[in-house]
């Protein structure tokens, strides 16, 4: 569904969502003063914001489960680095990257694989490196919310959506050694059906 899911959310919707967009420049700008590590985009999907990074001038690579997903990406952005890989299990170095971005990608993880997750980005970012997470919330109670997923696109599939509070979420990041600078919450935009949640996290220096 690869092809669908592209159409489905196109490279300009950053254009209509102005904090949002706000918050990945800040997020560049943060990874551009740290120094020359690239950012990994962990579930790139189709490379809109992969691409997006790089016109802001940030050394980036794209990282996406599916690969028919990373088939789309390359063709459509040639000029840029996608692999196949999961960030349940980074195929990355210890302190090589000097950037994590996670948007809409960690709703897919369940509840008792999110710390090793967290943790798995500090043990590949470099000292100050940043972490940028966008997803949609959950309820401020400290429980997930999961959401079982049987269709998409017309077609029949399984997957379970896992929606947590960003407090949940930022204390998580702590017991991964990642200290959150930044948390914003904000109403549902058209299409959206929560609120959205990001969090601006580094690794200590």
């Amino acid at each position: 569904m690869a092809e669908q899911y592209a159409a489905r959310f196109p490279g300009d919707a950053l254009d209509e969502r102005p904090l949002d967009r706000a918050l990945l420049h800040a997020f560049a700008e943060q990874v551009r003063a740290a120094g020359p590590a690239p950012v990994a985009d962990l579930g790139s999907g189709p490379g809109h914001v992969t691409a997006r990074l790089h016109r802001l001038g940030v050394p980036v690579f794209g990282v996406d489960l599916s690969p028919r997903m990373v088939a789309l990406a390359r063709r459509t952005h040639p000029d840029l680095r996608f692999h196949v890989g999961s960030m349940t299990s980074l195929d990355l170095p210890d302190a090589t990257v000097g950037g994590i971005l996670a948007l809409d990608s960690l709703i897919h993880v369940p509840d008792d694989r999110l710390t090793a997750v967290l943790a798995g980005f500090h043990r590949v970012l470099v000292p100050g490196g940043q972490v940028l997470l966008g997803f949609g919330s959950g309820r401020g109670d400290g429980t997930t919310e999961r959401q079982r997923v049987t269709e998409r696109f017309g077609r029949p599939m399984d997957l379970d959506h896992h929606y947590r509070a960003p407090e949940t979420v930022a204390e998580c990041l702590a017991e991964a050694g990642l200290r959150v600078w930044a948390r914003v919450l904000r109403e549902p935009l058209d299409g959206e059906d929560r609120p959205r949640a990001c969090l601006l996290a580094h690794k200590a220096v």
